[in-house]
């Protein structure tokens, strides 16, 4: 039995990486003994449970959190409207608080992209997180160089024994430009969904995942607009997670729902319900281009539904690039969309 720590900055946002994060740990602890670091408020088995995982804290696994983890996670929380979540200056200050104990474990796995660390390690890679001044796809902040300084691999010479996954080919690529090594694919773990006949299946249309700028949530209430001023009869619904950090922009998305009578928004609920969704609707939409992986896209086409989403990113890996259900804009109608008359 080894002695593993997991390391994951904030599990507060409960999106994709963060399911990464729960089924990780699960899987580990039934070998190993493991120590999640992280800088989080959220329970990580309530975190575990939205996404159908059993974990038992502290039994199957421990936590470990820097001195005033809470209040620090609280402090980003309420600044995020203004300034982002600001990813990689919590990897950098949960980096600083696991040099303190490196040395009392044989692997380090991080589910939340890339460190310079001092033991063996692997890391899955979301989308990288240091660097980012060296390529275009990503949007660095003006702290970016310091935190990369602080935190991140050097570029071109990370480490052999830092054994680095990628979610999708698209973000295999950004990490080659930058580090100058092409992590393994590995796409998230995603599960069958069982639902219902498609002769059954409501002709809706559900918009899963954090309600959140970069996911462009109200972008996908601006594509339902225009699906229906074509003369699609279809209904859509929003469900996602509502983290504190998005709170105003969750608000924004519930005025917009408000002036729709065909749209409803439906914040944090239980996988029980998700699933119930996945397996309610025939559609999928996901409006956020450059999407890193998609989990929800996967989990649209793991649920039997037809999966819409923008040209660009892994959920091109997800959807095989099939031009019919890929658009370029807000006001492309992929070829594959019902047409109008279509109720099947």
């Amino acid at each position: 039995m080894a002695r593993l720590a997991v390391l994951h900055n904030t599990l507060d946002l409960r999106g994709g990486a963060d399911a990464v994060c729960v089924r990780a740990c699960a899987a580990l602890a039934e070998r190993h003994d493991v120590t999640l670091f992280t800088v989080s408020r959220a329970d990580p088995a309530a975190v575990a449970a939205d996404f159908g995982v059993s974990l038992d804290v502290p039994g199957d696994v421990r936590v470990a959190s820097p001195p005033l983890a809470d209040a620090v996670a609280g402090a980003f929380a309420r600044a995020a409207p203004r300034i982002g979540p600001q990813l990689p200056a919590r990897s950098t200050l949960l980096r600083a608080f696991f040099r303190r104990h490196a040395d009392e474990y044989d692997l380090a796995v991080s589910t939340a992209n890339e460190f310079a660390l001092s033991l063996p390690s692997l890391q899955y890679v979301h989308f990288p997180q240091f660097h980012g001044r060296r390529t275009p796809r990503a949007d660095p902040g003006t702290l970016d160089p310091l935190w990369s300084r602080l935190a991140g691999p050097t570029p071109g010479a990370v480490g052999d024994d830092a054994h680095l996954l990628a979610n999708s080919a698209w973000t295999a690529d950004t990490v080659a430009s930058i580090y100058g090594r092409r992590p393994a694919v590995l796409h998230p773990p995603v599960a069958p969904v069982a639902g219902r006949a498609w002769a059954d299946r409501e002709p809706g249309v559900l918009v899963l995942g954090r309600i959140a700028p970069d996911k462009r949530t109200l972008d996908a209430i601006r594509v339902a607009d225009a699906v229906r001023e074509r003369g699609h009869d279809l209904r859509f619904h929003v469900v996602g997670t509502a983290a504190p950090a998005y709170r105003d922009y969750v608000e924004r998305v519930r005025s917009a729902a408000a002036e729709r009578p065909y749209l409803a928004v439906e914040t944090d609920a239980d996988r029980e319900r998700v699933e119930t969704l996945l397996g309610r609707y025939r559609y999928g939409l996901n409006a956020k281009p450059d999407e890193h992986f998609g989990m929800a896209v996967a989990e649209y086409v793991a649920a039997g539904m037809v999966a819409f989403a923008p040209d660009s990113g892994g959920q091109r890996d997800v959807l095989a690039g099939d031009e019919r259900l890929l658009f370029d804009g807000v006001e492309e109608r992929p070829s594959g969309w019902p047409r109008p008359s279509s109720r099947d």
